[in-house]
């Protein structure tokens, strides 16, 4: 019991520091709302054409050995949590707060947060839930999460800490036992990058579109040709 216990804390604080850095960014990593913009604008205002970049661009920065662990913020996280993972759930919290942006919703919102917190569980996501009292059924995470009382989403929050410390376990990422980090445990850059774009696709169920699509000649704005096939930076 004294293990879970620490387990739960340390999920707790886990899902904390990757929500407030994936969200609001620090230290190198900007705010998931300005990247969000930036491929916006990059993509002509077509929303799902920005989606898609967004989605490359933090799959590529997932997979980049060394990116994570040389973000500012990731040293603030939980030392017992190796940061190559927990700079993957940054990185993969950006993005799927950026796609509920892009989308629409509004990712300060208690419920959309929630909503990308489980997003980052993947197929786990629905079976958290359902543990949780919550059933989706044929509606998307997020619709399932309107109107929920605040402990109810408390609640789920600590679920998917506690999860994704245990996964870490599961993985041979971090010795649960002793709750200290493995020496050369961390995931491969590969890995990383596999997992991002898993998550990504959750992340595009969890949040359909609540905003029409527009769709603009990427070549042409305000009457000036422009070039769009440079990326955002990080």
């Amino acid at each position: 019991m004294a293990d879970e216990n620490a387990l739960a804390a340390l999920g707790e604080r886990l899902v904390a520091q990757v929500v407030e850095l994936g969200i609001a960014g620090g230290g190198p990593l900007k705010p998931a709302a300005e990247v969000a913009e930036e491929h916006l604008l990059g993509a002509g205002g077509d929303r799902e054409v920005a989606i898609r970049r967004l989605v490359a661009t933090h799959v590529r920065l997932a997979a980049v050995s060394g990116f994570v662990t040389g973000l500012g913020g990731a040293a603030t996280l939980p030392v017992t949590v190796p940061a190559a993972m927990a700079g993957l759930y940054i990185v993969a919290t950006r993005m799927s707060a950026g796609i509920a942006y892009l989308r629409g919703y509004d990712i300060g919102s208690e419920e959309v947060r929630s909503a990308i917190l489980v997003s980052l569980l993947g197929s786990a996501g629905a079976a958290t839930l359902k543990k949780a009292g919550i059933e989706i059924g044929r509606q998307s995470t997020s619709a399932a999460l309107q109107r929920l009382p605040g402990a109810a989403l408390v609640e789920i929050n600590k679920r998917v800490g506690f999860r994704l410390v245990a996964r870490a376990g599961e993985k041979g990422v971090v010795n649960l036992t002793k709750l200290v980090p493995l020496v050369g445990g961390p995931i491969g850059a590969a890995v990383d990058g596999v997992s991002a774009k898993t998550i990504a696709g959750y992340a595009l169920r969890t949040f359909p579109p609540l905003v029409p699509r527009v769709v603009i000649d990427p070549d042409v704005i305000d009457g000036e040709v422009v070039d769009v096939r440079s990326e955002p930076s990080a």
